[in-house]
């Protein structure tokens, strides 16, 4: 399979959030053993359309082949590269109540590149104790704590009253990437970005899609 890479181009926020899709979808061909796939079979995997993988992987240069497909392995790597995934990002977890201690466990994080180094909590009761050979530090030793462990990205499960108050000092300690638990919209600056985990509204989509005097899908 021939490869010609291409200048980089900026990729779009939609097709970005599909990039995880797709390779989730390619590392299982891989467990199948399939080696190449046309743009049609990933399609299908991932819930989208042809045209829209080819466009997709457009942004990310010329992986394919007319008339043959992708090499699986080739665009597994290359889309590693491209998410940042191929050597473990550095995680750091603030706020260790129910959500916070199920997030630490959750084997999703190695599998996908991630490694939590950090977990930060404001409960005395909590600081100084280990969970899965982490040792649950103070949030007072915020900045210390995120310079120490160069922590990358940071998972924020706090209350929302102190979510925007704690942004504001990750921001200075020179975080670029948060992922927000809280019921809140976060204030950064252009340079950070923040991701909205917000289960509630997820949950009440599929509420909307559930009542029967909702338009068909």
């Amino acid at each position: 399979m021939s490869q010609r890479p291409t200048k980089p181009v900026r990729v779009p926020p939609t097709t970005v959030q599909r990039l995880p899709l797709y390779l989730r979808c390619l590392i299982q061909a891989q467990a199948h053993r399939m080696p190449v796939l046309n743009s049609v079979q990933i399609a299908d995997m991932a819930g989208t359309n042809a045209a829209q993988v080819r466009k997709d992987f457009s942004y990310l240069g010329e992986f394919g082949t007319r008339g043959v497909g992708y090499d699986v392995d080739s665009l597994v790597t290359n889309l590693s590269k491209r998410l940042g995934v191929v050597e473990h990002r550095r995680v750091a977890i603030i706020g260790f109540g129910r959500l916070g201690s199920a997030l630490q466990g959750y084997a999703g994080f190695e599998e996908r590149g991630m490694a939590v180094v950090a977990v930060l909590d404001a409960d005395p009761a909590k600081v100084g104790t280990s969970v899965d050979g982490v040792t649950i530090e103070s949030i007072d030793d915020l900045e210390g704590v995120i310079v120490r462990e160069r922590v990358e990205i940071v998972v924020l499960t706090v209350p929302a009253s102190a979510a925007q108050r704690i942004v504001d000092r990750l921001v200075a300690a020179g975080v670029k990437a948060v992922m927000n638990f809280a019921p809140v919209q976060l204030v950064v600056p252009d340079d950070v970005t923040v991701r909205q985990a917000d289960m509630a509204g997820e949950l009440q989509i599929l509420s909307f899609h559930l009542d029967p005097g909702s338009p068909a899908q």
